[in-house]
């Protein structure tokens, strides 16, 4: 029986508003648990009636976090509508680009938006800098920054923030906590590569100016990638610039390598009991992603495409997110109103009219039997699905591919835990680093097949056949897809005399952050939440650290009303 309601409004260290309501049970475990998101989605709204070229541009905008990837899916849609091939050196510098922003984007989460869940930064001040740097270089041996000198340099300047009063960037923890089970010399040597990834993390996404001109969002073309490719010019992407990019792969091979999985794997084995916590759904899904051989032949995706039920690694199941009795979308404890008798609707015929029946803000607790989020409810075959990268790995290894056993096994080894391990908190923390060790290996492979490409004469970066509206079918509908960092991401379009006619994005947030379907059954942040101990109701650090271990990023929406219920704002689209 619930004795204590948790609300932890707003989570923070994530992209958007999240709320997140835990019921405590007498013996202080969570019984039940509500994932709100609390704001608004209207890019489909805006999109109506746009020209589907333009599209891109302004699904891109929909989060600055995950940038990249709402283009990515965009114009895969209408590409997919208007049967246009891409030329193949447009594929893998789309792969350059996709796997650029994940690498980046993984190595944040753990660093700046995950590791402080597990690392108690203010414990760093009483570690000895001699034990520190014997400590890194028993875990790193290969990487530098790792002399007594260097962490009693970090320590100073830990110790400076403290004393000033104002933590800055480590405020408004839960420091001190009982849960945090790191010796002080662990605590200091990850503040110092906190610090260290978050000067590197910038460098990376410079491949981004190089492809795309800018970042963040940088530029796409519907029918390939808008850069143009000549070796020997100084006004387009040249051997020099190229040069670059391979340095830049190769300096994300050794923050990988040498850094993030040391650290990953020293934290995670002090914290051995979370395999067994926050495993949640047991179900996992994958849309695949890095075509090898075109986007339309998923089995050649480096990411394979699938879906696991009931945690079974002996059955991948096959997923088809055109079909449209298979992705459904409900609102039943959503603030959204569909046409009547509609109770779940797929993406090509989606319908976003927003309908607030919630309470007035600001409130105590919202009301699980009503609606009470601003997420719809994503399911796939009447079942809530987890998206990411637990489930990408979970598919990949289940699937056979040896690249993936590669990289997981070993680590199940080391840590000494089976592989039922992986459904938990602590697996999904995991699986996000391993899939950055392939990301980095797969980043210089394909980085090599442009090269190669390139010395074979092949040049060509779009194709413009079909770009004029005149060349259109009168009508025509097309799904657009890819693996962001945090998980399965999809676009619908439905094309209708040269403009848009219905636009849908489900994303992988919408997935994992559901709130519950009119069945009852709950989303993957719900299910993950339950059963989860908690030592303080007070610094529920416990459910910041299953929340964070999906990445949440709620920010795939837009602000239209203020706290009264009033509109603050109307597009017109013309």
């Amino acid at each position: 029986m619930a004795s204590k309601r948790i609300v932890v409004d707003p989570v923070t260290r994530i992209e958007g508003h999240l709320r997140i309501e835990a019921m405590l049970g007498d013996d202080g475990v969570i019984a039940d648990a509500m994932s709100s998101g609390t704001m608004w989605r209207g890019i489909e709204v805006i999109l109506k009636g746009r020209d589907p070229r333009d599209a891109w541009a302004f699904t891109q905008r929909i989060c600055g976090v995950c940038t990249t990837v709402h283009a990515l899916a965009s114009i895969r849609s209408v590409e997919n509508a208007l049967s246009i091939k891409v030329p193949k050196n447009a594929d893998i510098i789309r792969n350059i680009m996709f796997l650029t922003q994940m690498v980046q984007d993984h190595v944040v989460h753990f660093y700046h938006l995950h590791a402080l869940d597990w690392v108690d930064v203010v414990s760093a001040l009483s570690a000895d800098p001699k034990a520190t740097a014997e400590l890194n270089q028993a875990i790193s041996p290969s990487w530098p920054m790792s002399s007594p000198g260097y962490f009693s340099d970090v320590k100073a300047t830990l110790q400076r923030f403290v004393e000033s009063g104002q933590l800055g960037i480590f405020a408004n923890a839960y420091w001190g906590h009982p849960a945090y089970k790191l010796p002080a010399e662990a605590n200091l040597m990850a503040v110092a590569h906190y610090l260290e990834a978050l000067k590197w993390q910038k460098e990376l996404v410079k491949i981004h100016t190089v492809f795309g001109g800018k970042n963040p969002h940088p530029n796409y073309l519907v029918g390939g990638m808008p850069c143009a490719i000549d070796l020997d010019s100084d006004n387009a992407i040249n051997i020099e610039r190229l040069n670059m990019v391979k340095r830049l792969i190769q300096e994300a091979k050794a923050i990988v390598e040498q850094l993030y999985i040391p650290d990953l794997l020293a934290i995670a084995s002090f914290y051995k009991d979370w395999a067994g916590i926050g495993g949640g759904l047991g179900n996992y899904m994958t849309y695949g992603d890095i075509p090898q051989a075109g986007v339309d032949r998923p089995e050649h995706f480096r990411f394979p495409r699938g879906a696991i039920l009931g945690k079974n690694l002996g059955e991948v199941l096959p997923l088809d997110p055109t079909d449209t009795t298979q992705i459904r979308e409900e609102v039943s404890h959503s603030w959204y109103d569909y046409p009547a008798g509609e109770p779940a609707l797929h993406p090509w015929e989606g319908v976003t009219e927003p309908n607030y029946t919630g309470p007035k803000p600001p409130y105590k607790q919202l009301d699980e039997n009503a609606a009470y989020s601003w997420l719809k409810t994503p399911r796939w075959r009447g079942n809530a699905m987890e998206v990411g990268p637990l489930a990408r790995m979970l598919v990949g290894y289940a699937s056979g591919r040896e690249e993936f056993k590669a990289v997981v096994d070993p680590v199940l080894a080391k840590l000494e835990v089976p592989a039922t391990a992986l459904f938990s908190t602590l697996g999904r923390t995991a699986a996000r680093g391993l899939e950055t060790q392939l990301g980095v290996q797969w980043l210089m492979e394909e980085y090599e097949n442009l090269i190669a490409n390139l010395k074979a004469g092949d040049y060509a970066t779009a194709n413009t056949d079909l770009w004029e509206p005149s060349s259109w079918p009168r009508e025509a509908k097309g799904f657009g897809f890819t693996e962001a960092p945090r998980g399965a991401l999809g676009h619908w379009v439905h094309i209708k005399d040269g403009k848009i006619e219905n636009y849908q994005a489900v994303v992988p947030s919408t997935w994992n952050a559901s709130p519950r379907d009119a069945d009852g059954g709950h989303g993957a942040y719900e299910a993950a939440l339950v059963g989860t101990p908690v030592a303080d109701p007070e610094k529920p650090v416990e459910i910041l650290r299953t929340i964070h271990s999906f990445d949440p990023c709620l920010a795939c929406a837009s602000h239209v009303f203020g706290p009264d219920g009033r509109k603050l704002a109307e597009v017109v689209v013309r």
